[in-house]
């Protein structure tokens, strides 16, 4: 005979069993899992140190269903996260143990290239990279370009504005969106944005991208496609010291040089690129290197070949997967100050090293002052997470105090939702919660993330500053 059910169990199992029968009346048995052995891959996403199994995922085919699941889980109050690829880095996919995982992993169409509008409208859960691949014969691209683009899907880029190596140039993912499609929290169908030039009203489709999956289910997106470069070319430049590294990128910038792509590695190293016409390339390649011989480069190399210039972003591509061959775990930070305060972040994330007896690999973008710091630990070690943990709120603390913000492009999520009471006042969080119920009024499109409730703030406050008080009082705020 089986022993009964603790209480809280017994209660979920009850939910469970009513949101199965309500989904299964809207939407066909074989997109609905609840099983254990079913929902465990869902749990978590890039972010793997916090894991939740959800109630229900769906793996809906149709925009159809995405409506009618939605419909019942709203009249049910069940809170539902939409999922994309699972490559987010902030926990902005982790799943409500209440509530239902919408996996969007079908929606995987590409419904139109416009070459001669440089438009694609594609399904949300499309590949970044594949975008661009199927541009490509167009002599067109698409220029937002994480690190993750062979996996991660453009709605996932949505809900995080994401950017990527060439984000300085061409700009994030909200600068290259005209259009999205999909559906309120109550399955409503709701498009923002538009092909023309400008749309009348409030700009909703820039609040929208970056809202984490919290205002909107994104079902279709139209993105901007660009004319591929003539030519591009890097160079790679290393220096014996920290700060000339960190000075050299501000430098660039003030020289008025825009590059194509910007970025820093450990060692320390730096990668500029420039694309155009090769009248334009030669003359900008031949001002960064300038710049770099004045900051105190020595060494500088040029990619001679096309071939050449992809080994040298390859380094940096493949930087967080070689991390994992000299760290059994590493705890990805995406913090961003002003560029002219790189070298300064530098030499405190090392004096940051010491204090928790952790390493820290530095990789970021440099260009915009995104920094992607991998503190490295063994979760299998007794307070190495914990420690990393408290390595990360550091470097984000610091961020905010240096004039900067707690994130460039992984998002909050449930990761940076402590810092966000550094950053932002108790007014200020009210508004972001008021604008929120404005799309969501009760709060069950990804619930608990990115924005921190005045008590989380609270006991933030009292666990990591003396008094109660958060850090930086004074500071002007956003």
């Amino acid at each position: 005979m089986n022993a009964p059910l603790q209480p809280d169990l017994a209660a979920r199992a009850a939910r469970q069993a009513e949101v199965v029968a309500a989904l299964g009346a809207v939407a066909p048995p074989h997109i609905l899992l609840w099983q254990p052995e079913e929902v465990t891959p869902y749990e978590c996403d890039g972010l793997s140190a916090y894991r939740r199994k959800p109630l229900v995922v769906v793996l809906p085919e149709t925009e159809a269903q995405v409506a009618a699941v939605l419909k019942a889980c709203h009249k049910l109050n069940v809170p539902v996260v939409a999922r994309g690829a699972g490559t987010g880095l902030s926990g902005g996919a982790l799943p409500n143990e209440d509530g239902v995982l919408l996996a969007l992993a079908r929606f995987n169409r590409i419904k139109r290239i416009d070459p001669i509008a440089r438009t694609a409208t594609a399904e949300c859960g499309v590949r970044n990279l594949a975008i661009s691949e199927a541009a490509a014969p167009h002599g067109l691209f698409y220029a937002p370009d994480p690190s993750s683009q062979i996996a991660c899907t453009i709605g996932g880029n949505i809900a995080e504005n994401s950017g990527g190596v060439h984000c300085l140039k061409y700009g994030l993912t909200v600068h290259n969106v005209l259009q999205v499609r999909g559906y309120t929290v109550e399955g409503e169908p709701l498009t923002l944005g538009g092909l023309a030039c400008d749309c009348p009203g409030p700009d909703l489709l820039a609040a929208v991208i970056g809202s984490e999956g919290m205002l909107m289910v994104v079902t279709e997106v139209t993105v901007k496609l660009l004319p591929k470069p003539v030519l591009a070319r890097c160079i790679m430049a290393s220096f014996d010291d920290l700060r000339k590294a960190g000075d050299a990128v501000a430098a660039i910038i003030a020289a008025g040089i825009i590059p194509a792509g910007l970025e820093m590695m450990d060692q320390p190293m730096t990668v500029c690129e420039s694309d155009g016409t090769p009248e334009e390339v030669e003359e900008e390649i031949g001002r960064m290197t300038e710049v770099l011989s004045r900051c105190g480069a020595t060494k500088l190399k040029c990619s001679e070949s096309e071939a050449e210039r992809l080994r040298f972003w390859s380094g940096r591509k493949n930087a967080f997967p070689a991390t994992g061959r000299i760290s059994p775990d590493y705890y990805c930070m995406d913090g961003t100050i002003p560029r002219k305060r790189v070298a300064d972040m530098l030499e405190a994330i090392q004096g940051m090293e010491s204090k928790y007896g952790l390493r820290c690999v530095n990789v970021f973008h440099a260009g915009d002052g995104n920094l992607h710091p991998l503190i490295l630990f063994d979760a299998n070690q007794p307070g190495e997470l914990h420690r990393a943990e408290e390595f990360g709120a550091e470097i984000l603390e610091t961020s905010v105090a240096m004039g900067g913000t707690v994130t460039g492009e992984h998002g909050v999520g449930f990761e940076k939702i402590n810092a966000m009471c550094v950053q932002f006042s108790p007014e200020e969080r009210e508004q972001f919660f008021a604008f929120r119920r404005a799309f969501d009024p009760g709060e069950t499109l990804n619930p608990g993330k990115q924005i921190p409730t005045h008590a989380r703030c609270a006991e933030y406050g009292k666990m990591h500053v003396r008094g109660g008080l958060l850090p930086f009082p004074n500071l002007p705020r956003f």
